[in-house]
């Protein structure tokens, strides 16, 4: 039997015609040297909506690009009508190297990763200090998640005008994460988004946090009236907030070339694909008690220097806390 190679462009061949028509199928790919760069604002139900210019154009994923998925974020090429126009549809067929992926899992003994954000520079946790309550634990896996993709942290607390920062600023106040404080009247007069603005310059920056916690209604505040989403609010009875904030959007900063990503409520932030190494990372006050740890120290055993080190006072003990259960969870995890 004569056999071939995996490529079928060959004039010798035969090549069989498809169901739906008479084109040969190939292996090769079209290479698109006339596709156009642009930014994925925004995925919904198969359809993207990217800037091309000063243009937003609707796209869909071209069929060569096989089960890859763009999502906000990405830098992608770009073929068909380009014009914007009403009822139109380009098509996207190829995706860029990306420079970051922020990634999580629905819970830690999930498997599969969704990547959140592509190309992010930073990652502001918004958590409110009440209504609903803060969530130190979901802050922590925030900062594990951005140091692990390799953001720069930020963490913002609403709602100051309810309650105190303090107990929150005693937790993560002395680390070497930027941080600020905003009240409902902050918001409205401006002077919120002023101070979270002066944190934006020059970046692409992913807002996360838990559903409720005033993450779009700051948003909204950053970016032009015309580009500002539906807000929602906490139930009374479960403390809860309503997802209104479905899909990741990104949303030009009002007046400069930054950019912004609106992301939906998160009630949880699975870290099963972080190595249990880096997770380390996402605690500063505490990498500088590790020096005294023996060789590969899992830091929840009985010669861990962290012991010493937080009851000498160097860091708090809800850290070391919130530490030891990140990585007990990421061992049982390993472990199924």
């Amino acid at each position: 039997m004569r056999r071939y190679d995996k490529h079928t462009d060959q004039d010798d061949i035969r090549s069989r015609p498809n169901r739906k028509g008479n084109r040969p199928r190939t292996h090769i790919r079209p290479k698109h040297e006339d596709s156009v760069e642009g930014m994925v604002l925004t995925v919904d139900r198969g359809r993207l909506t990217c800037l091309v210019g000063d243009r937003i154009v609707m796209a869909m994923k071209a069929r060569e690009l096989g089960r890859k998925a763009a999502i906000v974020g990405d830098r992608v090429a770009i073929v068909g009508d380009l014009s914007g126009k009403k009822d139109t549809l380009a098509r996207i067929v190829r995706i860029e190297k990306r420079t970051s992926a922020l990634r999580r899992t629905a819970d830690d003994d999930d498997p599969y990763e969704r990547v959140v954000v592509a190309n992010a520079d930073q990652l502001a946790v918004v958590t409110a200090l009440a209504d609903p309550e803060p969530r130190p634990r979901l802050i922590d896996r925030c900062l594990v998640a951005a140091f692990d993709a390799g953001l720069t942290p930020l963490i913002v607390m609403t709602k100051s005008d309810l309650a105190s920062p303090d107990k929150l600023l005693e937790l993560y106040g002395h680390l070497d994460i930027p941080y600020v404080v905003t009240s409902r009247d902050e918001l409205e007069n401006g002077d919120a988004a002023d101070r979270v603005r002066e944190h934006l310059t020059g970046r692409i920056t992913a807002f996360v946090g838990h559903s409720g916690v005033g993450k779009t209604t700051l948003v909204n505040a950053l970016v032009p009236e015309e580009r500002r989403r539906v807000t929602g609010h906490v139930n009374a009875v479960t403390g809860r907030g309503r997802h209104t904030t479905t899909s990741a959007l990104a949303l030009p900063l009002a007046g400069t070339d930054d950019w912004v990503i609106d992301t939906p409520g998160v009630r949880s932030f699975g870290l099963h694909h972080v190595d249990p190494s880096r997770v380390i990372l996402a605690f500063p006050d505490l990498v500088p008690g590790t020096e005294g740890c023996p060789r590969a120290c899992s830091h929840d055993e009985k010669d861990c220097a962290l012991d010493a080190w937080v009851a000498e006072g160097h860091a708090d003990p809800a850290r070391l806390y919130s530490l030891r259960r990140l990585l007990a969870t990421r061992e049982r995890t390993e472990g199924d």
